[in-house]
């Protein structure tokens, strides 16, 4: 599209997560007139952290925003995988972009960092809270949000970018609900100095036990460790319960430092979630209207991609603007560069354990089978 053209574009972007944060800075670095919609009326990110690969990382430097990332976030060159007690199976560097010049690293970095970094670089009042989705009314060449405050707006173009549970996917496009992996995630960032010198560099690690997987990934700028525990976990409750005691049974037969730590946490502190992704989706876009980031494919976590597929959502929609005559043109571009690529992640992601496993677990299941269907 032509520069003018996408000047004059105006974007209403619903949610202010990752992908609708990129989204945001990447849309309005090319003139647009960008206004981002959020239910909440604070922004915070709970949970641990995670690793930003090389590419999201050039993206952010394509945007000129890579320090903001890189000042409050850990350099690593490579991730680790162990058994249980801490035999090492393999160690491979993280993958990079080939022919870059800049060596770029991925960054590990806390979820809430990362956050507001994202919103740091986005122009005052762009984005506005207390706005929770009621409908989304699709009108060919436009689109019509109503939020439940019972503010009305129209733009040229809606990026749906409001998660897992997204309205916008759907009223539009699927009205299948979130899918439950048959596993738990337990998630909490610990002091270093409680870590008894399992954390000696800024390396990923991952511990793997039947049926339960650990990761320290470490944040050393905030002397801080990101301690994950992955279980199977036929209880599909959204936000179960887990008691103390249930979390050091889960870790049973893991190096005994791993165990302790486990035994310390302070559960008021403990991140507690069923795991869910979703299926894939056919079509993640009309003439005016596109998901994107969570709301078109939320993966399992296994992949480590969530966030990055968010990051280079923004980034290929941004481009797609650039490169094609007209939105709609350019909406079907971003779907046929980035749907591929996510749809692969998503089936990857869903492989992360062994029949043996499952079967502990689900009785005559087969690995990749638990996610099949909503509950």
């Amino acid at each position: 599209m032509k520069s003018s053209d996408i000047q004059n574009l105006t974007v209403a972007i619903v949610g202010a997560g990752y992908g609708g944060a990129a989204a945001a800075k990447a849309l309005s670095l090319l003139g647009a007139q960008v206004t981002v919609y959020e239910q909440a009326s604070q922004i915070r990110e709970v949970g641990a952290g995670i690793g930003l690969r090389p590419s999201t990382m050039d993206q952010f430097r394509r945007w000129g925003m890579f320090d903001a990332i890189a000042n409050v976030s850990t350099p690593s060159n490579q991730f680790e995988i162990l058994t249980a007690t801490g035999h090492p199976i393999m160690t491979e560097a993280w993958p990079a972009i080939p022919g870059d010049t800049e060596n770029t690293k991925t960054h590990l970095i806390h979820r809430g960092d990362f956050i507001e970094a994202l919103l740091s670089v986005l122009p005052d009042g762009m984005v506005r809270l207390g706005h929770k989705l009621d409908t989304v009314e699709d009108r060919g060449d436009s689109a019509v949000l109503t939020f439940t405050n019972g503010e009305r707006v129209e733009a040229d173009l809606v990026i749906g970018a409001d998660g897992i549970k997204s309205a916008v996917r759907q009223q539009l496009f699927s009205q299948a609900g979130p899918v439950f992996s048959g596993e738990h995630a337990y998630r909490a960032v610990i002091s270093l100095d409680d870590a008894y010198g399992m954390v000696p560099d800024d390396e990923l690690r991952m511990y793997i036990g039947r049926g339960t997987k650990v990761y320290l990934l470490p944040l050393r700028h905030r002397n801080q460790l990101s301690f994950d525990i992955t279980a199977l976990n036929p209880d599909g409750t959204w936000a179960p319960t887990v008691t103390s005691d249930d979390l050091v049974a889960t870790v049973e037969g893991f190096d005994e430092r791993i165990v302790n730590m486990a035994r310390n946490l302070n559960m008021d502190t403990v991140s507690i979630r069923a795991v869910y992704d979703i299926d894939p989706v056919d079509t993640w876009h009309t003439n005016a209207v596109a998901l994107l980031g969570d709301s078109a494919h939320s993966m399992l976590h296994h992949q480590g991609q969530g966030a990055n597929s968010a990051i280079m959502d923004a980034g290929g929609l941004a481009d797609a603007l650039v490169e094609a005559d007209s939105v709609p043109e350019a909406l079907a571009l971003y779907q046929a560069t980035r749907k591929p690529v996510t749809d692969e992640l998503q089936r990857i992601s869903r492989q992360g354990w062994t029949e043996d496993e499952v079967n502990d677990v689900f009785p005559g299941q087969k690995p990749g089978s638990i996610a099949g269907a909503a509950v």
